[in-house]
């Protein structure tokens, strides 16, 4: 069985190479690892190996392990949907929210950001492939939302989210990430981060432009998801 340090050094080889073949700088692409349902022990595995950057879906999974890590400089990202009763508690202890999808929960997020802290870095979630399971704002929405979230004074808003339809048609996967790149390109030249591309497709998200890949069965082994978190 591999470890997770041969499967983090086995993603950054991916992630060097499709930054290669697209020509762009291996150092652009953060390595966020998708960390949900995974033990505090397995982040403590992933840190030793040069990871600082987190995702996590479940809010109460999330602070748990917050505090059993609280030892160690780690970056945490919110990436799951958000509800309105949740916003304080990430608002106070993450770092990112990737999943912002409408404006409620931007001034909420706001509003709740501690006095003392950082404006809370957010990309918007847009839901490019329509499917009516999914999160994320609709693409004709964007702007507004965008413009909206971009005045509120404890955010900085970062750029855009996607989660597409997965796919193993390589030409459909470039066009679902080319779409939230255009988009980007279209709102506002300060904005520098686009979260796209996951174990099966970060090659395609990266050369379409992505910043971030959220990275998780390919680090931690398949998930066991068991009694739903919270």
């Amino acid at each position: 069985m591999s470890t997770i340090a041969e499967n983090i050094a086995k993603v950054r080889a991916r992630i060097r190479e499709a930054a290669q073949a697209s020509g762009r700088d291996f150092a652009s692409i953060g390595l966020l690892a998708v960390s949900k349902t995974k033990p505090a022990d397995a982040i403590r595995e992933a840190y030793a190996s040069g990871v600082t950057d987190f995702g996590e879906n479940y809010l109460q999974e999330a602070l748990t392990k917050q505090v059993e890590l609280a030892d160690l400089p780690l970056s945490w990202h919110f990436i799951g949907p958000i509800q309105s009763n949740k916003t304080k508690l990430i608002a106070e202890h993450f770092h990112w929210v990737h999943s912002v999808d409408r404006l409620k929960i931007a001034e909420r997020l706001s509003a709740q950001r501690p006095t003392g802290l950082p404006p809370l870095n957010v990309c918007l979630q847009v839901n490019v492939s329509g499917e009516a399971s999914k999160s994320g704002c609709a693409p004709e929405e964007l702007p507004a939302l965008a413009a909206a979230v971009g005045s509120l004074p404890n955010l900085q808003l970062r750029g855009l989210m996607a989660i597409p339809e997965p796919t193993d048609d390589i030409e459909a996967q470039h066009a679902a990430f080319a779409q939230l790149r255009q988009l980007l390109q279209s709102l506002d030249p300060a904005l520098d981060t686009l979260s796209m591309g996951m174990s099966h497709d970060l090659e395609a998200a990266i050369a379409e432009g992505a910043t971030w890949v959220r990275i998780g069965t390919a680090l931690f082994g398949a998930r066991d998801y068991g009694q739903p978190p919270q």
